[in-house]
């Protein structure tokens, strides 16, 4: 792998370090205001509500100019967020600013792969970075739960400047400060990230062309037949990660009987697993074979259904594991064949744009209906059922429309079946 690549990597780990990390943050602040329970899962909406929104502008933007550069100033937004955060803003307000530069992030970061590796190393790359930003996200959640934790939040209140007052007096605040830090840590590594020397498009002024150029681009990844089945695989995925993320703390709550703190420690054992997957994939899956492992996602949906008869932590703990293991195995794979697809088809950062709209309207459409089976006092055993379900079959249906498209041409012997 080239240097640029790790440097790529260690600017997306702080970046998703901090993202999750303020998610936690937030949802101890919205608590703290006695919200109502079901603005939890709406903060997932916020946050996402710009990758659907902007989607046909982002692409645009990732491809006008260098994708460090457009990683630096996505974080830049970032900060903002955390700034308005602190500053007493409405939690759902500022998450969704954070959103904001994370869907402007999410193109550059994913589409500087394609430019700076030949595609035979996307599956290794993306097992690399997603195994990477699964362990941001395990430390995101670690770091979130452990300043909200009473005794190390007061510890570290208690601490003062000796020759200035900060006027940090709120575990949020203490918070968002060491969260904002990890941001600029984020776009300090930006700065180090180098030009891929590929040409970059003109930046088109006018809106509506944007938006003719984006639905071209989603109607040409949706009817190409690997494209189609890969993008659905990873629309689903991050819907139903995003919608898990809720989950787990609801039913750590009710099951385990686990506080915020201790409850958000399992987000990152399920996080965990799937950075064991996504390992196993980069090293076990090539392009060739990346489609074999569908119906990783029907097993996946139905271990879902194992929570509702589990009561004990340690029984708990490997089945997260399990469950987060499988998830990593089959979208790593899936999402290289994806980037693979869109690079040929559209170039990087319009593709990922693409993905980036359905993956998040899915995570809209999703966490929605969470939020609405919580306002409406659905048990949390009864949710747990109909989610594992609904993944199992509908991974299910992708695995026979597959089936159905291969019978008419053979795609996947084009691809190819070396891993270096």
């Amino acid at each position: 792998m080239k240097r640029g690549f790790y440097t790529i990597l260690s600017a997306q780990f702080f970046s998703a370090l901090a993202d999750n990390a303020l998610l936690i943050i937030a949802i101890f602040a919205l608590r703290d205001m006695h919200a109502p329970q079901e603005y939890e899962p709406l903060l997932k909406l916020f946050f996402t509500v710009s990758y659907v929104l902007l989607a046909a502008f982002v692409g645009a933007f990732a491809d006008s100019m260098p994708k460090g550069r457009v990683m630096l100033i996505s974080n830049g937004v970032k900060i903002i967020g955390c700034l308005m955060m602190f500053a007493g803003v409405h939690p759902l307000a500022a998450y969704a600013v954070v959103g904001l530069g994370a869907a402007a992030y999410s193109p550059a970061k994913y589409g500087i792969l394609t430019e700076l590796l030949p595609h035979r190393l996307l599956v290794v790359a993306n097992g690399w970075i997603e195994g990477l930003t699964v362990m941001a996200i395990i430390l995101g959640t670690v770091v979130g739960g452990m300043l909200v934790e009473p005794s190390i939040a007061h510890a570290l209140l208690s601490f003062d400047f000796p020759i200035f007052d900060t006027g940090i007096d709120t575990t949020p605040e203490m918070s968002i400060g060491i969260i904002g830090s990890i941001y600029l840590i984020a776009a300090a590594f930006n700065l180090y990230i180098p030009d891929t020397g590929v040409d970059h498009r003109i930046l088109k002024k006018n809106p509506l062309y944007l938006l003719h150029d984006f639905n071209h681009c989603l109607i040409l990844l949706w009817r190409d037949k690997l494209g189609q089945i890969s993008l659905a695989v990873t629309t689903l995925f991050w819907g139903a990660g995003a919608t898990l993320q809720f989950i787990v703390l609801k039913w750590a709550e009710a099951a385990l009987n686990l506080d915020l703190s201790k409850a958000s420690m399992l987000q990152g054992v399920v996080a965990i697993g799937v950075a064991i997957g996504a390992i196993l994939a980069a090293k076990m899956v090539t392009m060739r074979k990346s489609v074999k492992v569908i119906p990783l996602g029907i097993a996946m949906g139905l271990i879902v259904l194992g929570m509702n008869f589990v009561h004990d932590l340690w029984i708990a703990v490997p089945l997260l594991v399990l469950i987060g293991a499988l998830s990593g195995f089959f979208v790593v794979p899936m999402n290289a064949l994806l980037q693979h697809r869109g690079h040929i088809l559209m170039g990087a950062g319009h593709s990922i744009a693409v993905q980036n709209f359905n993956e998040n309207l899915s995570i809209l459409v999703m966490t929605g209906l969470y939020a609405l089976l919580v306002y409406l006092d659905l048990s949390i055993y009864a949710i747990i059922a109909l989610f594992g379900l609904f993944v199992s079959g509908m991974m299910y249906y992708l695995k026979k429309r597959h089936e159905k498209n291969q019978r008419q041409f053979d795609d996947v012997a084009l691809l190819d079946d070396t891993r270096s």
